[in-house]
């Protein structure tokens, strides 16, 4: 039986830190197809994660298997579509990006606005049901040999005080949950912060950013990560503190940190002129 898990937290650094000691420790032990010979089974289960206050700091964690530049770039990825250009199936390069299914779905009656639609329908209904956007593609994906994780993101706003708050649940058919869940909650909530900024200009009302929501069916931990998993997150947990002041004693670092508003600035960079590069070829 593959377990249900549920988590919460204040913020997506602590939520997601959660999210893996629960699998760690309640995780089924199954094989994966991108298994290589000698490698263990995965720790897998459903995961459902309850993010309170998306932006509450500290916001990144330090344990994820990548750096801030990395985070950065993927976050620009799917808010802006800086590598929608990579995309070229026919020429053995990437299949799609988020970006691309969410704000030009490819359809046969022309690129489809997913965001775009979920912004005006809550302009009208706040509280709407509807407003969602899907990346499958049931006639492509299926026969690739890396379809999208991500499936739909649904939101919804509801009203407190009389402030309204825009909700978020992003639904996954598949997770790397050490290697990619934290960088993907990241972009998500910002995608999140975004729609809502664009829905505030368009009602006039100020709309801040509710709770996120994350669901996994297949939540996992590869066997080959598994080194690296106690290494880098296990040790973190028993030697440094959740958060502190001192970067070396900590899990975690807020995102106005100078060394990830450092390393965020060098990415665009690093965009900028691959954006260049790209135009005078």
């Amino acid at each position: 039986m593959i377990p249900v898990l549920k988590v919460n937290g204040k913020g997506i650094a602590e939520t997601w830190e959660n999210s893996l000691i629960a699998l760690w420790r309640n995780g089924i032990r199954i094989k994966t197809e991108y298994d290589r010979e000698n490698d263990s089974p995965s720790i897998d289960a459903t995961m459902i994660m309850v993010v309170e206050d998306p932006f509450s700091e500290p916001r990144i964690h330090l344990c994820l298997p990548a750096g801030f530049k990395d985070l950065r770039k993927y976050v620009r990825e799917v808010l802006d579509g800086v590598h929608d250009h990579w995309i070229d199936p026919g020429g053995g390069k990437w299949k799609y990006t988020y970006h691309q299914r969410l704000f030009k779905y490819p359809d046969s009656r022309g690129p489809v606005n997913q965001i775009e639609y979920i912004v005006e329908k809550l302009s009208k209904a706040p509280y709407s049901r509807r407003a969602q956007a899907v990346t499958w593609d049931p006639g492509f994906d299926p026969n690739t040999d890396d379809p999208p994780c991500l499936q739909r993101i649904w939101l919804r706003c509801t009203e407190e005080d009389g402030v309204l708050k825009l909700n978020m649940n992003a639904h996954w058919r598949s997770r790397d949950a050490y290697r990619a869940a934290f960088m993907n909650m990241f972009a998500l909530t910002e995608l999140q912060k975004r729609i809502a900024e664009m829905l505030s200009e368009r009602i006039g009302r100020k709309v801040l950013v509710g709770q996120y929501v994350d669901i996994s069916d297949s939540y996992h931990i590869y066997g080959s990560s598994i080194e690296d998993f106690h290494n880098r997150f296990l040790k973190a947990l028993e030697q440094r503190a959740f958060y502190s002041s001192d970067i070396r004693k900590s899990r975690t670092v807020s995102s106005d940190h100078p060394m990830v508003k450092r390393g965020f600035s060098e990415a665009d960079l690093e965009l900028e002129a691959e954006e260049k590069s790209c135009i005078n070829r």
